[in-house]
């Protein structure tokens, strides 16, 4: 748990550091590499306790139940504590980063929890089988929670659609102002924990038409969409864009049949 609050606590001093020369968009996907690494950590652990826990079944070790008592409960207490300071940080709190912190801490607060029930059916009734199987029980209980934390931190590393955007829903609203006749090479992406990007070539029927499409699309983005890093390029049907080797992904908007994703 130490190891992880001090990943966590040196991503967001990083990522609070301003832009520089070098680092254009700022350090706010250091966040995101620190809670990438958390879970590959708790992921390891998981493993590992698994893997303890089955070794203890085949060959079980005396267990000193009042001593595990004791020191889980002291252990449970300090959890809660840290548990409670995490989840009541507004600065950080429901980033990738701090899910990662708050997953380590509530593993070990239902660690904790797990070995004050092994001591006591330990020391009351000796059945010291009990500890691996509720070893068991506790890594598969936050197995689920730590896959989710390593799967939307890669996502974010990947640059892929951010979860809860639909991808084709913002090229059609984008298509959909006036004015506008298609959109292509349409990217939208997590540029840190909790700031998404797009960046988009709108095609229009008259230039004079692009200051209102820029200050209508800017706003849908960010009151649709939650996007608030937009770059749009125009681009007017006298020099209509060449769809180039396949990777563009074209969208265009037919008033008299809905909505269609080319």
């Amino acid at each position: 748990d130490t190891g992880a609050l001090l990943i966590a606590l040196l991503a967001a001093r990083l990522a609070a550091q301003p832009v520089s020369h070098k680092n254009s968009f700022g350090y706010g996907r250091a966040e995101v590499i620190g809670a990438f690494v958390n879970a590959l950590t708790m992921l390891a652990i998981v493993v590992w306790i698994i893997v303890e826990a089955v070794t203890r079944v085949f060959k079980p070790l005396p267990i000193a139940g009042a001593t595990v008592m004791i020191v889980a409960v002291i252990g449970l207490g300090v959890n809660i504590v840290v548990l409670w300071l995490l989840s009541h940080d507004q600065g950080g709190h429901g980033n990738l980063n701090s899910r990662a912190a708050e997953i380590h801490v509530l593993g070990d607060l239902l660690g904790s929890v797990a070995a004050i029930i092994a001591g006591a059916v330990v020391y009351f009734t000796g059945w010291t089988l009990i500890d691996p199987l509720l070893s068991v029980l506790v890594a598969l209980l936050i197995l689920r929670s730590t896959w989710s934390l390593a799967r939307d931190s890669v996502n974010v590393l990947m640059e892929a659609v951010p979860d809860g955007v639909d991808y084709r829903a913002v090229g059609r609203a984008l298509a959909g102002i006036t004015g506008v006749v298609s959109v292509h090479d349409l990217h939208v992406w997590q540029m840190s924990a909790e700031r998404r990007a797009l960046s988009a070539h709108l095609l229009l029927r008259e230039v004079d038409a692009w200051p209102g499409v820029l200050k209508e699309a800017r706003s849908m983005l960010q009151g649709q969409f939650g996007i608030d890093h937009v770059t749009l390029q125009p681009e007017w049907l006298a020099a209509a864009p060449v769809s180039g080797n396949g990777k563009v992904i074209a969208i265009k908007h037919q008033p008299n049949a809905g909505h269609r994703h080319d």
